[in-house]
């Protein structure tokens, strides 16, 4: 891992601050601040009991909260404890992302390690690790090797997050068919039961919470049942026998994260879940593309095409290479193709072991649109749809990410559907069992997959994924998922279709874990001509501004090329817009409301505004002093037209350029359902004191 040099950081080597052994089942509390001093920990044993609760600024956030686990077998590992040593020590380094929102990321942070041993019997040990942050918390369990403790079963995990109020909540809920893809509740925290990280929080005075888990391998994925008050029980995923984990000793946990900020905003760029992921672990990362993609795939949801074989086939040799041609025209990286193997045909979504990743249909031309792609300056995107038959997938997924190499596929989008506890597992008997999404079997095959296409340097686009939890820091490779109500919500229209508020949730719930493979970019707002009966909740430039707001490496334009085609003036916006960025600020947030964004392109000095609203209008004021001072920019502004409405009147567009600068202040007016989108570029040269070079590119990778 590359750091930046000493002159730009304050550096603190990693060293033991203090080391003791404590005795008496309730000893003292133990306590870690961050290096701020914003936050504190405080650990506590309340007669052998492991509890911790954290304060901000002297008032407390978290209320007293258990700790530990049940076992399936033997004594739990959640009381009768006593301390036998802590140990501190402090990090404070930047680290440079292979691709992200933000270019630099500084790690800065407090830990506490303690050790914790059984007062009787044949006593076991439990660690307990606490990173602590200006911004937020993470904690971990690691069970370390010991004599008589070879395997290990999870019944139950006994974390709590008690807070301090009924505060208000924005939450999806857990343990229901459709994964995580429900619109989410705003409400009391205590309307609430069973729900999927990450979920956020705002206290009545004012501060906003989100609780999530970083690094997850190898373990159930984490939710949260509130049982009673405001105190949220772990509920962790389980296998069809109801154990929650298993496997070998010495074993780690997932972090348990807690971002804490005074605004919405702060939850943004709050980057505590990739600090508490490992660095990269890939040594060649040159084939890593972040980008922008057309496919064939939306007119499938409109009914023009198919993704089964037959007269409405959409994924033909024809029609890909006229999607390829649109895509080396104006200048896109690649060309999804969904419906191109063998296995579509019938009920695709129940037969679980029809699919072929390596065959392609006879009407799809594989290998020469690969080569046709390819001398047009373009890629073929992949697409492994697996119906949620993974035993399928693995047994083909060598060879299929093996082809995808040798045709020079860079990316592959994945897909799961499978509704509730319906994955399904055989064992070593040949018995079969269905399993969740998001236990540990289905956490272990995510993982597999990510190593496997890593190995041929393919890059992953996951819908039905398992939760984002920062894993894309160390496999660069996970580029984004699914994961939430994208747009394909908004063609099958009805009861389904996401409402103007909901991509001002998003950025404070769902991205809060990671990107997101939303598709936006729909022109045809109505497509009457296919489906007049639905239409998208958003006017034109609001679909514009989602692709600053609603980050993802890999972009897609969504709509059908005729549709871009039609408007190509409002189209520059979605042909200019990077998906790679070096710098990221919220200028405004307020959850469910609205929300303005501005990134900074990774490769040039050009900056980009997203602004958003629900379904109330708005009128808001960019402060530009972001930008570099003494500079002047053309503004290109894609904004609502004065009589926009995402219901009466989408299409209104007005398109303009104004000279800005560092100290301007840019209105912004929103129609309901609508918003704004900029693009500012320099219009002079940057100006730096004499003899001061230019600022350093990025650093080496991880």
């Amino acid at each position: 891992m590359s750091r930046t040099p000493l002159a730009l950081i304050l550096q603190t080597a990693m060293c033991v601050l203090s080391t003791q052994a404590v005795l008496a089942a309730s000893a003292p509390p133990v306590e870690v601040q961050s290096p701020g001093k914003v936050l504190k920990v405080t650990f506590e044993l309340r007669d052998g009991v492991p509890t911790y609760r954290v304060s901000r600024l002297g008032r407390p956030v978290i209320e007293t909260s258990r700790l530990g686990f049940v076992l399936r077998q033997g004594p739990p590992l959640d009381r009768g404890f006593k301390i036998a040593s802590t140990q501190t020590s402090s990090v404070d380094e930047i680290w440079t992302q292979v691709w992200g929102e933000e270019r630099r990321i500084r790690d800065r942070h407090n830990e506490l390690v303690i050790e914790l041993t059984e007062s009787s019997g044949d006593p076991r040990r439990l660690q307990i690790i606490f990173r602590v942050f200006d911004d937020g918390v993470g904690f971990r369990y690691h069970i370390p090797a010991q004599a008589g403790l070879d395997n290990i079963e999870i019944a139950e995990e006994a974390t709590q997050f008690a807070f301090t109020g009924d505060h208000r909540a924005w939450w999806i809920p857990a343990f229901e068919p459709n994964r995580y893809e429900y619109r989410y509740t705003d409400s009391p925290l205590s309307k609430s039961d069973k729900v999927h990280t990450p979920v956020t929080f705002e206290t009545a005075d004012g501060l906003y919470l989100s609780i999530h888990e970083a690094a997850l391998v190898d373990f159930a994925s984490m939710t949260l049942w509130r049982k009673q008050g405001n105190t949220f029980d772990v509920e962790l995923v389980p296998w069809s026998d109801g154990v929650k984990v298993r496997g070998p000793v010495p074993m780690t946990s997932p972090w348990r994260t807690i971002q804490i900020a005074d605004s919405p905003g702060g939850l943004i760029d709050n980057y505590l879940i990739l600090n508490l992921n490992e660095p990269n672990k890939l040594s060649d990362v040159s084939w890593i593309k972040p980008g922008k993609y057309v496919g064939i795939w939306w007119e499938m949801h409109l009914g023009i095409s198919a993704w089964s074989s037959g007269p409405k086939h959409g994924a033909t040799t024809e029609n890909t290479k006229r999607h390829i041609d649109f895509a080396a025209k104006h200048g896109f990286d690649g060309v999804l193709v969904e419906g191109w193997n063998v296995g579509w045909d019938g009920e695709w979504w129940a037969a679980k072991t029809n699919f072929s990743f390596t065959k392609p249909y006879p009407d799809y031309d594989l290998v020469g649109l690969a080569d046709y792609a390819r001398q047009r300056g373009v890629r073929l995107i992949g697409h492994h749809e697996t119906g949620g038959g993974v035993e399928n997938y693995e047994r083909q997924m060598e060879d299929a990410f093996a082809l995808c190499q040798k045709l020079g596929i860079r990316a592959v989008k994945t897909g799961y559907v499978a509704h509730g506890q319906n994955i399904q597992r055989t064992d070593e008997a040949g018995q079969t069992h269905k399993e969740w999404h998001h236990g540990q079997h289905m956490v272990r095959h995510y993982q597999k997959v990510v190593e496997t296409a890593a190995r041929h340097q393919v890059m992953l686009d996951v819908h039905e994924p398992i939760k984002d939890t920062g894993l894309r820091r160390t496999w660069p490779n996970m580029m984004t998922r699914e994961g939430a109500c994208g747009m394909e919500f908004d063609a099958w229209g009805g009861e389904n279709r996401n409402h103007p508020d909901h991509t001002t949730i998003l950025p404070f719930t769902r991205l809060l874990a990671g990107p997101m493979d939303f598709t936006p970019g729909i022109f045809d707002l109505t497509y009457e001509e296919h489906r007049p009966n639905d239409r998208v909740s958003t006017t034109l430039a609001k679909q514009l501004a989602l692709y600053v707001v609603l980050y993802s490496p890999l972009n897609m334009a969504a709509d059908l090329p005729q549709n871009y085609e039609a408007k190509p003036e409002p189209f520059q916006f979605i042909k200019d817009v990077p998906t790679d960025w070096d710098e990221t600020i919220v200028l405004h947030a307020r959850i469910g409301d609205f929300v303005t964004i501005a990134r900074k392109d990774r490769n040039s000095d050009d900056w980009y505004i997203g602004s958003i609203t629900d379904e109330a209008p708005r009128t808001l004021e960019a402060n530009l002093g972001f930008l570099d001072a003494g500079r002047e920019y053309i503004a290109e502004i894609y904004r609502d037209g004065s009589d926009a409405d995402w219901e009466k009147n989408p299409y209104a567009i007005v398109i303009e350029e104004k000279r800005v600068s560092s100290t301007t202040k840019l209105p912004l007016r929103l129609a309901p359902g609508g918003g704004t989108a900029v693009r500012l570029r320099p219009a002079t040269p940057a100006t730096r004191p004499a003899g001061e070079g230019a600022p350093p590119t990025a650093a080496e990778a991880e």
